[in-house]
Protein backbone atom coordinates (compact mmCIF):
# COMPACT_ATOMS: atom_id res chain seq x y z
CA UNK A 1 0.00 0.00 0.00
CA UNK A 2 1.31 3.43 -0.92
CA UNK A 3 2.02 5.75 1.98
CA UNK A 4 -0.09 8.93 2.23
CA UNK A 5 1.83 12.20 2.45
CA UNK A 6 0.40 15.32 4.03
CA UNK A 7 1.14 18.20 6.34
CA UNK A 8 2.01 15.66 9.07
CA UNK A 9 5.13 14.63 7.13
CA UNK A 10 6.24 18.24 6.84
CA UNK A 11 5.68 18.69 10.56
CA UNK A 12 7.72 15.54 11.27
CA UNK A 13 10.56 16.89 9.19
CA UNK A 14 10.61 20.24 10.91
CA UNK A 15 10.15 18.81 14.40
CA UNK A 16 12.42 15.78 14.22
CA UNK A 17 14.84 15.60 11.32
CA UNK A 18 16.07 19.15 11.63
CA UNK A 19 15.95 19.34 15.41
CA UNK A 20 19.33 20.21 16.86
CA UNK A 21 21.20 17.46 18.72
CA UNK A 22 22.64 18.08 22.15
CA UNK A 23 25.82 20.10 21.75
CA UNK A 24 28.36 20.87 24.44
CA UNK A 25 30.59 23.41 22.63
CA UNK A 26 34.22 22.97 23.71
CA UNK A 27 33.54 21.38 27.10
CA UNK A 28 35.05 17.90 27.51
CA UNK A 29 32.58 15.07 28.06
CA UNK A 30 33.00 11.99 30.23
CA UNK A 31 30.67 9.07 29.55
CA UNK A 32 30.28 6.74 32.52
CA UNK A 33 28.56 3.35 32.47
CA UNK A 34 28.56 0.10 34.38
CA UNK A 35 30.51 -1.57 31.58
CA UNK A 36 32.61 -0.85 28.49
CA UNK A 37 33.39 -3.44 25.82
CA UNK A 38 36.92 -3.56 24.43
CA UNK A 39 35.76 -4.72 21.02
CA UNK A 40 39.20 -5.92 19.92
CA UNK A 41 39.79 -8.30 22.85
CA UNK A 42 36.28 -8.94 24.06
CA UNK A 43 37.24 -7.78 27.54
CA UNK A 44 34.57 -6.07 29.64
CA UNK A 45 35.92 -3.05 31.55
CA UNK A 46 33.83 -2.36 34.64
CA UNK A 47 33.00 0.39 35.28
CA UNK A 48 33.69 1.98 31.92
CA UNK A 49 34.47 5.59 31.07
CA UNK A 50 35.26 7.51 27.90
CA UNK A 51 36.70 11.03 27.83
CA UNK A 52 35.68 12.96 24.71
CA UNK A 53 37.32 16.19 23.55
CA UNK A 54 35.73 17.77 20.53
CA UNK A 55 34.90 15.05 18.01
CA UNK A 56 37.56 12.58 19.22
CA UNK A 57 38.05 10.10 22.02
CA UNK A 58 40.83 11.28 24.34
CA UNK A 59 40.91 8.54 26.96
CA UNK A 60 39.25 5.17 27.70
CA UNK A 61 39.31 3.07 30.86
CA UNK A 62 37.62 2.22 34.12
CA UNK A 63 38.42 5.71 35.43
CA UNK A 64 39.49 8.48 33.04
CA UNK A 65 40.59 12.05 33.68
CA UNK A 66 37.78 14.48 34.54
CA UNK A 67 39.12 17.89 33.45
CA UNK A 68 37.69 21.10 34.97
CA UNK A 69 34.32 21.91 33.46
CA UNK A 70 33.69 18.34 32.34
CA UNK A 71 30.16 17.43 31.36
CA UNK A 72 29.62 14.03 33.05
CA UNK A 73 26.99 11.80 31.46
CA UNK A 74 26.12 8.85 33.70
CA UNK A 75 24.51 6.08 31.67
CA UNK A 76 23.91 3.75 34.61
CA UNK A 77 23.61 0.00 34.14
CA UNK A 78 24.59 -0.06 30.48
CA UNK A 79 27.49 -1.08 28.25
CA UNK A 80 29.46 1.42 26.18
CA UNK A 81 30.24 0.27 22.63
CA UNK A 82 31.61 1.79 19.45
CA UNK A 83 28.86 2.95 17.09
CA UNK A 84 27.46 0.17 14.90
CA UNK A 85 28.29 0.02 11.19
CA UNK A 86 25.82 -1.42 8.68
CA UNK A 87 27.59 -2.28 5.44
CA UNK A 88 24.43 -2.83 3.38
CA UNK A 89 21.53 -0.37 3.60
CA UNK A 90 19.05 1.25 1.23
CA UNK A 91 18.10 4.68 2.53
CA UNK A 92 15.87 5.26 -0.49
CA UNK A 93 13.62 2.26 0.15
CA UNK A 94 10.86 1.64 2.69
CA UNK A 95 8.55 -1.31 3.39
CA UNK A 96 6.02 -1.98 0.66
CA UNK A 97 6.05 -2.95 -3.01
CA UNK A 98 9.62 -2.10 -3.93
CA UNK A 99 9.07 -1.88 -7.69
CA UNK A 100 6.01 0.34 -7.25
CA UNK A 101 7.60 2.80 -4.84
CA UNK A 102 10.49 3.40 -7.23
CA UNK A 103 7.98 4.15 -10.01
CA UNK A 104 5.25 6.04 -8.14
CA UNK A 105 7.36 8.18 -5.80
CA UNK A 106 9.35 11.10 -7.18
CA UNK A 107 13.07 11.39 -6.51
CA UNK A 108 12.36 14.46 -4.38
CA UNK A 109 9.84 12.54 -2.29
CA UNK A 110 12.19 9.60 -1.93
CA UNK A 111 15.02 11.91 -0.86
CA UNK A 112 12.85 13.33 1.92
CA UNK A 113 12.09 9.79 3.08
CA UNK A 114 15.81 8.96 2.92
CA UNK A 115 16.54 11.72 5.43
CA UNK A 116 13.99 10.16 7.79
CA UNK A 117 15.56 6.74 7.26
CA UNK A 118 19.03 8.12 8.02
CA UNK A 119 17.74 9.64 11.27
CA UNK A 120 16.08 6.36 12.30
CA UNK A 121 19.23 4.36 11.64
CA UNK A 122 21.34 6.79 13.66
CA UNK A 123 18.92 6.64 16.59
CA UNK A 124 19.25 2.84 16.52
CA UNK A 125 23.01 3.18 17.10
CA UNK A 126 24.27 2.97 13.52
CA UNK A 127 26.77 5.81 13.25
CA UNK A 128 28.18 4.70 9.89
CA UNK A 129 26.63 2.94 6.90
CA UNK A 130 27.24 1.92 3.30
CA UNK A 131 24.30 2.76 1.04
CA UNK A 132 24.14 0.03 -1.59
CA UNK A 133 22.21 1.79 -4.32
CA UNK A 134 19.40 4.31 -4.54
CA UNK A 135 17.24 1.94 -6.60
CA UNK A 136 16.53 4.39 -9.40
CA UNK A 137 17.05 7.67 -7.53
CA UNK A 138 20.38 8.26 -9.26
CA UNK A 139 22.87 10.37 -7.32
CA UNK A 140 20.35 11.66 -4.77
CA UNK A 141 22.31 9.91 -2.02
CA UNK A 142 25.15 12.35 -2.69
CA UNK A 143 22.94 15.15 -1.39
CA UNK A 144 21.92 13.16 1.69
CA UNK A 145 25.53 12.25 2.50
CA UNK A 146 26.71 15.82 2.06
CA UNK A 147 23.86 17.26 4.15
CA UNK A 148 24.76 14.89 6.99
CA UNK A 149 28.44 15.79 6.70
CA UNK A 150 27.57 19.49 6.83
CA UNK A 151 25.49 18.99 9.98
CA UNK A 152 22.25 20.01 8.27
CA UNK A 153 20.42 16.77 9.11
CA UNK A 154 21.17 13.92 11.54
CA UNK A 155 22.33 10.61 10.13
CA UNK A 156 25.18 8.12 9.96
CA UNK A 157 28.46 8.71 8.23
CA UNK A 158 27.86 7.41 4.71
CA UNK A 159 29.69 5.67 1.91
CA UNK A 160 27.41 5.84 -1.13
CA UNK A 161 27.23 4.17 -4.54
CA UNK A 162 24.54 6.18 -6.33
CA UNK A 163 22.64 3.93 -8.71
CA UNK A 164 23.83 0.33 -8.81
CA UNK A 165 24.95 -1.15 -12.13
CA UNK A 166 23.11 -3.92 -13.98
CA UNK A 167 22.83 -5.58 -17.41
CA UNK A 168 19.91 -5.08 -19.76
CA UNK A 169 17.12 -7.36 -18.53
CA UNK A 170 19.05 -8.01 -15.32
CA UNK A 171 18.12 -8.26 -11.67
CA UNK A 172 16.76 -4.70 -11.31
CA UNK A 173 15.58 -3.98 -14.86
CA UNK A 174 11.79 -3.70 -14.35
CA UNK A 175 11.27 -7.07 -16.00
CA UNK A 176 7.84 -7.59 -14.40
CA UNK A 177 6.29 -4.51 -16.01
CA UNK A 178 4.60 -4.22 -19.40
CA UNK A 179 7.52 -3.50 -21.75
CA UNK A 180 5.36 -1.11 -23.76
CA UNK A 181 5.32 1.21 -20.74
CA UNK A 182 9.13 1.53 -20.89
CA UNK A 183 9.51 1.54 -17.10
CA UNK A 184 13.06 2.52 -16.23
CA UNK A 185 15.49 0.14 -14.57
CA UNK A 186 16.24 0.65 -10.87
CA UNK A 187 19.92 0.40 -11.82
CA UNK A 188 22.14 1.94 -14.48
CA UNK A 189 22.58 -0.40 -17.44
CA UNK A 190 26.03 -1.45 -18.69
CA UNK A 191 26.29 -4.43 -21.04
CA UNK A 192 30.03 -4.90 -21.53
CA UNK A 193 33.43 -3.82 -20.23
CA UNK A 194 33.47 -0.56 -22.19
CA UNK A 195 30.03 0.43 -20.95
CA UNK A 196 30.99 -0.53 -17.40
CA UNK A 197 33.97 1.82 -17.49
CA UNK A 198 31.82 4.65 -18.86
CA UNK A 199 29.14 4.14 -16.22
CA UNK A 200 31.70 3.94 -13.43
CA UNK A 201 33.26 7.23 -14.52
CA UNK A 202 29.82 8.84 -14.53
CA UNK A 203 28.98 7.47 -11.07
CA UNK A 204 32.17 8.86 -9.59
CA UNK A 205 31.59 12.20 -11.32
CA UNK A 206 28.22 12.37 -9.57
CA UNK A 207 29.79 11.76 -6.15
CA UNK A 208 29.80 8.00 -5.55
CA UNK A 209 32.31 6.67 -3.01
CA UNK A 210 32.32 3.16 -4.50
CA UNK A 211 30.54 1.13 -7.19
CA UNK A 212 27.81 -1.45 -6.57
CA UNK A 213 27.28 -4.06 -9.30
CA UNK A 214 24.56 -6.68 -9.60
CA UNK A 215 26.49 -9.83 -10.49
CA UNK A 216 23.76 -12.45 -10.07
CA UNK A 217 19.99 -12.85 -10.17
CA UNK A 218 17.37 -13.94 -10.07
CA UNK A 219 17.69 -16.87 -7.66
CA UNK A 220 15.85 -20.18 -7.50
CA UNK A 221 15.82 -23.33 -5.38
CA UNK A 222 14.66 -26.62 -6.91
CA UNK A 223 14.88 -29.97 -5.12
CA UNK A 224 17.16 -28.38 -2.55
CA UNK A 225 19.58 -27.09 -5.19
CA UNK A 226 20.29 -23.37 -5.33
CA UNK A 227 21.03 -21.65 -8.63
CA UNK A 228 21.44 -18.08 -9.86
CA UNK A 229 22.36 -16.54 -13.21
CA UNK A 230 25.58 -14.56 -13.45
CA UNK A 231 25.43 -11.19 -15.21
CA UNK A 232 29.04 -10.19 -15.89
CA UNK A 233 32.00 -12.32 -16.89
CA UNK A 234 35.17 -12.35 -14.84
CA UNK A 235 36.90 -10.24 -17.49
CA UNK A 236 34.14 -7.62 -17.34
CA UNK A 237 34.33 -7.47 -13.57
CA UNK A 238 38.11 -7.10 -13.76
CA UNK A 239 37.63 -4.10 -16.03
CA UNK A 240 35.24 -2.57 -13.50
CA UNK A 241 37.52 -3.22 -10.54
CA UNK A 242 40.49 -1.84 -12.47
CA UNK A 243 38.69 1.37 -13.39
CA UNK A 244 37.57 1.93 -9.81
CA UNK A 245 41.09 1.21 -8.55
CA UNK A 246 42.51 3.81 -10.96
CA UNK A 247 40.70 6.39 -8.82
CA UNK A 248 41.58 4.73 -5.53
CA UNK A 249 38.10 3.28 -5.12
CA UNK A 250 36.53 -0.17 -5.18
CA UNK A 251 33.64 -2.35 -6.31
CA UNK A 252 31.12 -4.29 -4.21
CA UNK A 253 28.77 -6.84 -5.73
CA UNK A 254 25.33 -8.25 -5.12
CA UNK A 255 26.20 -11.91 -5.68
CA UNK A 256 24.29 -14.82 -4.23
CA UNK A 257 25.91 -17.86 -5.80
CA UNK A 258 28.21 -19.60 -8.23
CA UNK A 259 29.74 -19.00 -10.68
CA UNK A 260 29.14 -15.28 -10.21
CA UNK A 261 30.61 -15.23 -6.72
CA UNK A 262 33.79 -16.89 -8.00
CA UNK A 263 34.10 -14.39 -10.86
CA UNK A 264 33.74 -11.55 -8.37
CA UNK A 265 36.34 -12.96 -5.97
CA UNK A 266 38.82 -13.52 -8.78
CA UNK A 267 38.23 -9.99 -10.08
CA UNK A 268 39.08 -8.53 -6.66
CA UNK A 269 35.88 -6.93 -5.42
CA UNK A 270 35.87 -5.62 -1.86
CA UNK A 271 32.74 -7.49 -0.71
CA UNK A 272 30.28 -10.12 -1.86
CA UNK A 273 26.90 -9.19 -0.49
CA UNK A 274 24.29 -11.86 0.33
CA UNK A 275 26.70 -14.72 -0.46
CA UNK A 276 24.18 -17.54 -0.16
CA UNK A 277 26.46 -19.94 -1.99
CA UNK A 278 30.27 -19.90 -2.09
CA UNK A 279 32.39 -22.69 -3.54
CA UNK A 280 35.50 -23.93 -1.73
CA UNK A 281 37.66 -21.98 -4.19
CA UNK A 282 35.63 -18.81 -3.70
CA UNK A 283 35.88 -19.11 0.08
CA UNK A 284 39.65 -19.65 -0.18
CA UNK A 285 40.06 -16.54 -2.33
CA UNK A 286 37.90 -14.47 -0.01
CA UNK A 287 39.90 -15.58 3.00
CA UNK A 288 43.25 -14.95 1.32
CA UNK A 289 42.26 -11.61 -0.25
CA UNK A 290 40.18 -10.52 2.77
CA UNK A 291 37.06 -10.05 0.67
CA UNK A 292 34.11 -9.65 3.02
CA UNK A 293 30.92 -11.69 2.91
CA UNK A 294 27.92 -9.57 3.93
CA UNK A 295 25.17 -12.10 4.79
CA UNK A 296 22.00 -9.90 5.07
CA UNK A 297 19.90 -12.44 6.98
CA UNK A 298 17.35 -9.92 8.25
CA UNK A 299 15.92 -9.07 4.85
CA UNK A 300 15.45 -12.77 4.07
CA UNK A 301 13.66 -13.33 7.37
CA UNK A 302 11.46 -10.29 6.81
CA UNK A 303 10.45 -11.28 3.29
CA UNK A 304 9.64 -14.83 4.43
CA UNK A 305 7.45 -13.49 7.24
CA UNK A 306 5.70 -10.97 4.97
CA UNK A 307 5.25 -13.07 1.83
CA UNK A 308 2.00 -12.64 -0.07
CA UNK A 309 1.31 -16.38 -0.29
CA UNK A 310 2.13 -19.48 1.75
CA UNK A 311 3.95 -20.90 -1.26
CA UNK A 312 6.16 -17.84 -1.56
CA UNK A 313 6.89 -17.90 2.17
CA UNK A 314 7.90 -21.57 1.98
CA UNK A 315 10.24 -20.90 -0.93
CA UNK A 316 11.87 -17.96 0.84
CA UNK A 317 12.33 -19.96 4.04
CA UNK A 318 13.92 -22.75 2.02
CA UNK A 319 16.43 -20.27 0.61
CA UNK A 320 17.11 -18.84 4.08
CA UNK A 321 17.68 -22.33 5.49
CA UNK A 322 20.10 -23.05 2.66
CA UNK A 323 21.95 -19.78 3.32
CA UNK A 324 22.32 -20.49 7.04
CA UNK A 325 23.83 -23.91 6.31
CA UNK A 326 26.28 -22.35 3.87
CA UNK A 327 27.09 -19.56 6.32
CA UNK A 328 28.40 -22.06 8.86
CA UNK A 329 30.70 -23.47 6.16
CA UNK A 330 31.93 -19.95 5.39
CA UNK A 331 32.73 -19.30 9.04
CA UNK A 332 34.61 -22.59 9.27
CA UNK A 333 36.59 -21.66 6.14
CA UNK A 334 37.70 -18.34 7.64
CA UNK A 335 35.76 -16.07 5.29
CA UNK A 336 35.78 -12.54 6.77
CA UNK A 337 32.30 -11.23 7.56
CA UNK A 338 30.92 -7.70 7.78
CA UNK A 339 27.50 -6.97 9.22
CA UNK A 340 24.99 -5.79 6.62
CA UNK A 341 21.23 -5.97 6.94
CA UNK A 342 19.78 -4.77 3.59
CA UNK A 343 17.49 -2.49 5.59
CA UNK A 344 15.01 -0.43 3.59
CA UNK A 345 12.50 -3.01 2.41
CA UNK A 346 12.06 -3.60 6.16
CA UNK A 347 11.80 -0.67 8.61
CA UNK A 348 14.83 1.52 9.13
CA UNK A 349 16.10 1.59 12.68
CA UNK A 350 15.36 -2.11 13.28
CA UNK A 351 18.42 -3.64 11.61
CA UNK A 352 20.23 -4.56 14.85
CA UNK A 353 18.23 -7.75 14.36
CA UNK A 354 21.06 -8.76 12.01
CA UNK A 355 23.43 -9.21 14.99
CA UNK A 356 20.89 -11.51 16.65
CA UNK A 357 20.53 -13.66 13.52
CA UNK A 358 24.28 -13.88 12.96
CA UNK A 359 24.63 -15.34 16.44
CA UNK A 360 21.65 -17.62 15.88
CA UNK A 361 23.28 -18.99 12.73
CA UNK A 362 26.74 -19.68 14.08
CA UNK A 363 28.75 -16.64 15.19
CA UNK A 364 29.76 -15.84 18.73
CA UNK A 365 28.32 -12.63 20.16
CA UNK A 366 31.76 -11.01 20.10
CA UNK A 367 32.42 -12.01 16.47
CA UNK A 368 29.04 -10.65 15.42
CA UNK A 369 29.70 -7.35 17.18
CA UNK A 370 33.16 -7.16 15.61
CA UNK A 371 31.60 -7.72 12.19
CA UNK A 372 29.50 -4.59 12.71
CA UNK A 373 32.28 -2.45 14.17
CA UNK A 374 35.91 -3.36 13.42
CA UNK A 375 35.18 -5.18 10.16
CA UNK A 376 32.69 -2.60 9.01
CA UNK A 377 35.24 0.17 9.58
CA UNK A 378 37.80 -1.68 7.44
CA UNK A 379 35.29 -2.35 4.67
CA UNK A 380 34.10 1.26 4.56
CA UNK A 381 37.60 2.70 4.65
CA UNK A 382 37.47 4.09 8.19
CA UNK A 383 39.97 1.73 9.79
CA UNK A 384 41.87 3.53 12.54
CA UNK A 385 39.08 6.09 12.98
CA UNK A 386 35.93 4.09 13.67
CA UNK A 387 34.95 0.67 14.97
CA UNK A 388 36.54 0.77 18.43
CA UNK A 389 36.69 2.92 21.55
CA UNK A 390 40.31 4.06 21.46
CA UNK A 391 42.15 7.36 22.00
CA UNK A 392 42.35 9.31 18.75
CA UNK A 393 39.31 7.61 17.20
CA UNK A 394 36.23 9.59 16.26
CA UNK A 395 33.84 9.79 19.20
CA UNK A 396 31.11 7.53 17.84
CA UNK A 397 29.86 5.91 21.05
CA UNK A 398 26.63 4.12 21.88
CA UNK A 399 25.21 2.41 24.97
CA UNK A 400 22.91 -0.57 25.38
CA UNK A 401 21.18 -1.87 28.48
CA UNK A 402 22.82 -4.97 29.90
CA UNK A 403 25.76 -6.95 28.53
CA UNK A 404 25.51 -7.85 24.81
CA UNK A 405 28.13 -10.60 25.21
CA UNK A 406 25.74 -12.39 27.55
CA UNK A 407 22.56 -11.48 25.66
CA UNK A 408 23.02 -10.32 22.07
CA UNK A 409 19.41 -9.07 22.01
CA UNK A 410 20.65 -6.09 24.03
CA UNK A 411 21.80 -4.47 20.77
CA UNK A 412 18.15 -3.94 19.83
CA UNK A 413 17.73 -1.52 22.73
CA UNK A 414 20.22 1.29 22.16
CA UNK A 415 19.74 3.92 24.88
CA UNK A 416 22.46 6.45 23.99
CA UNK A 417 24.00 7.65 20.72
CA UNK A 418 26.94 9.98 20.22
CA UNK A 419 28.47 10.67 16.83
CA UNK A 420 31.55 12.82 16.48
CA UNK A 421 31.25 14.02 20.06
CA UNK A 422 27.65 15.19 19.59
CA UNK A 423 24.89 13.52 21.59
CA UNK A 424 21.87 12.56 19.45
CA UNK A 425 20.09 10.24 21.91
CA UNK A 426 18.54 10.60 24.42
Amino acid sequence: MRRPYSFSLLFLLSASVFAQPTRTATRPIVLHAARLLDIETGRIVSPGEVLVRGDRIAEVGSAVTHPPGTNLIDLGDSTLLPGFIDAHVHLFLHPGAEDLQTVQESVAQRTILATLAARDDLMAGFTAERDMGTEGAGAADTAVRDAINQGLIPGPRLRISGNAVDVLGGHEDAIHFNPEQHVLSNATVANNATELVNVIREQFKLGADFIKIYETGRDSVADGKFSTIYQYTEAELRAAVGEAARLGKHVAVHATGEPGTLYAARAGVVSIDHAYQLSDETMRLMRDKQIYAVPTFTISEYFAEHASTAEESSSLRQTLDYHTQEFRKQLAAGVPVAMGSDVGPFPHGTQAREFVLMVKYGMTALAALQSGTLNGAKLLGWQGELGALKPGYLADVIAVAGNPLQNINAVEGVTFVMKGGIVYKP
